[in-house]
């Protein structure tokens, strides 16, 4: 009967014994239920870096640990693996909690991420698991916040949670939470998130329970078995489709460096398919560094990332999910910069992670026909500002920042956004709120998204006046290397920090630095980098480009040199000279090839920059 169609027989879903409404019906209440979860941790968690920013990530998995809904991908059979127990161990209310990515195969990818995972039992069976990770204020280690810069080990950035069982049978081990909430800075705040974790996993099992009662127990688990299916069925049709069979196609791209002056370091993909499997080789990619960007990248979450790119381009109904996994072949270099052993550090692999799903994109924009994405700002920049104020608090605030999104087929960058679509920027009166600092400017920098017929997105600037005497640790991207253009756009421009002392005295810095020492009055002038822009400026309706002038994001000097646009003086556009323009430029400058990757030196005399930089950088802090 499965697979027919007639009045007296429901509608069921390939060989599954599930009917299509009962189907979508499971999968939107897991979808809803994925939102439920983080809105869980929100409201119930303490950190601004969660509470405000939603840095974290919900999972629901069946009862083989396969994820069917969530973002990032399961590592539940890696977690097992590293336990000192079995699936059969498991028991109704216990919680295992970790923290350590190399024993979860970089699942989550450095100390501050807690991931705590909750089996679901209905009637005594396993029919599932709940998952969620978020980013703790601090673990510990070297420098507040945990992401030091100058780390050789992982051993310098916090506490390591083995997979353990944080809550038995319902009841929390407190004197494990206590143990690891005692070797942070921020104990309270430790408590408080690890719970609200909890808490997000616990409204998953209600809802799953609730559709086990609904449709009943061996129905729920045939519909997750059918929207995994569902999904990979949808990725088969994607792969046929839009990857080409039989050529081979590759991309490379560098993250600036290491914040110990060793860089460029250089990501090398290679795509090509064979049948419905496609395969993404990272051989050629830079050995792992001794600073702290090394992406321990978890293979199943690679995979992920490949799904979501082809998933949003080309098909965002489809769900997210380890259906399509088979469909993908990984390799991942032992001892790579993206496969790192341990004991490597990892405080800081976000430019790294960043630029791997640059380079995703540019590879697969040199193998879909007319659909081709620009580079990014390139990381997840982040900044921890810390200290004892004047009347003996401490005090420790973290904030992690955007830039540009690269324009896209079809449509602009965005300016100063996410790579992860739910963040959020923290309202600049929670920070003067509850630290000792005032937000002189949040603005959009304008200039910053490269040029093209679909402009990339700006950077932002962000200016602090630090009110109590501290130090301040950092970590950005693309100083050195470009966010570039592609198909005619143009590349963006890089990132910039300056500190102003108080007696007007001004420093550039390196966009990786640690501890630096501020007093009160000091201000921190963080900008980040543009996006790369998509086809050629001079397409851009002009009409589009005066507007952003008058706006304040595009020049009058870059509407005229980048985009041949000529105002007429009232924030219109002359339109004759403008034609004039546009046919001038035309006329005398050289084709940039598929992608513009800027004014980049030599590798080998970049690399020799980049670390006087840093010489010059330690030299002033002696």
């Amino acid at each position: 009967m499965n697979g027919e169609n007639t009045d007296e027989t429901p509608d069921f879903v390939g060989d599954h014994d599930v009917d299509r409404t009962t189907l979508d019906i499971i999968e939107s209440t897991l979808s809803n239920t994925r939102y439920e979860m983080d809105r869980v941790l929100e409201t119930t968690a303490i950190s601004p870096v969660i509470r405000e920013q939603s840095d974290q990530f919900p999972l629901i998995a069946d009862a083989e640990g396969r994820m069917v809904m969530g973002q990032f991908g399961s590592a539940i059979d890696t977690i097992l693996e590293h336990s000192p127990f079995e699936v059969s161990d498991l028991e109704d209310g216990d919680v295992i909690a970790t923290n350590d990515p190399y024993a979860c195969a970089g699942a989550v990818s450095h100390t501050p991420d807690m991931l705590l995972l909750r089996p679901v039992f209905y009637d005594g069976d396993l029919v599932g698991y709940a998952s969620q990770w978020g980013n703790l204020m601090d673990v510990g280690g070297k420098t507040p916040g945990s992401m030091p810069v100058q780390a050789r080990t992982i051993f310098e950035e916090g506490m390591r949670l083995p997979p353990v069982k944080l809550y038995k049978r319902g009841e929390v081990d407190d004197e494990l939470l206590e143990s690891f909430a005692h070797n942070t800075r921020l104990p309270d705040h430790a408590e408080a998130d690890i719970k609200a974790l909890a808490a997000g996993t616990k409204a998953a099992e209600t809802r799953i329970r609730e559709l086990c009662d609904r449709f009943g127990k061996e129905t729920y688990l045939e519909a997750c078995d059918a929207i995994l299916d569902r999904t990979r069925e949808g990725m088969i049709d994607l792969i046929r489709e839009f990857v080409p069979e039989g050529e081979r196609y590759t991309f490379e791209d560098r993250v600036d460096d290491d914040g110990m002056g060793n860089g460029p370091i250089t990501l090398h993909l290679e795509i090509y398919r064979e049948g419905d499997t496609v395969h993404l080789d990272w051989t050629g990619t830079d050995a792992q560094v001794p600073g702290t960007v090394n992406f321990l990248l978890n293979e199943k979450m690679f995979k992920m990332f490949t799904g979501v790119f082809l998933i949003m381009a080309f098909d965002p109904l489809l769900t997210f999910n380890d259906g399509y996994y088979d469909l993908f072949e990984v390799t991942l270099p032992e001892g790579s910069v993206v496969q790192p052993e341990f004991p490597a550090a990892l405080g800081n692999r976000l430019p790294t992670m960043a630029r791997q799903f640059d380079v995703l994109q540019a590879t697969f924009s040199k193998l879909i026909d007319d659909f081709s994405v620009a580079g990014s700002y390139g990381t997840s920049p982040n900044l921890v500002y810390a200290g004892t104020d004047s009347e003996g608090n401490d005090f420790q605030m973290l904030e992690i920042l955007y830039g540009g999104i690269p324009a896209r087929p079809g449509g602009d960058g965005l300016d100063g956004h996410s790579w992860w679509p739910m963040f959020r920027t923290v309202p600049a009166e929670y920070q003067e709120a509850y630290y000792p600092l005032s937000i002189d400017e949040y603005s959009t920098r304008a200039d910053t998204g490269g040029p093209g017929e679909f402009r990339g997105g700006h950077g932002i600037t962000k200016v602090y006046t630090f009110e109590e005497d501290g130090a301040i640790t950092f970590q950005d991207d693309r100083a050195h290397t470009y966010p570039w253009g592609v198909d005619g756009g143009s590349h963006a421009r890089t990132s910039e920090k300056t500190l102003i002392r108080a007696d007007g005295t001004e420093a550039e810095l390196p966009s990786k630095v640690e501890n630096v020492t501020v007093e009160a009055g000091d201000k921190l002038v963080f900008s980040t980098a543009g996006g790369g822009g998509l086809g050629d400026p001079l397409d851009r309706d002009s009409a589009v480009v005066a507007g952003e002038v008058e706006r304040g994001l595009v020049s009058e000097q870059a509407a005229r040199e980048a985009y041949g646009v000529v105002l007429d003086g009232e924030g219109g556009v002359d339109e004759a000279a403008t034609a004039d323009r546009r046919e001038e430029v035309r006329a005398t400058r050289e084709d940039p090839g598929q992608f513009d990757y800027g004014p980049l030196p030599p590798e080998d005399e970049l690399g020799e920059r980049i670390a006087e930089e840093r010489r010059a950088f330690e030299r002033g802090r002696e």
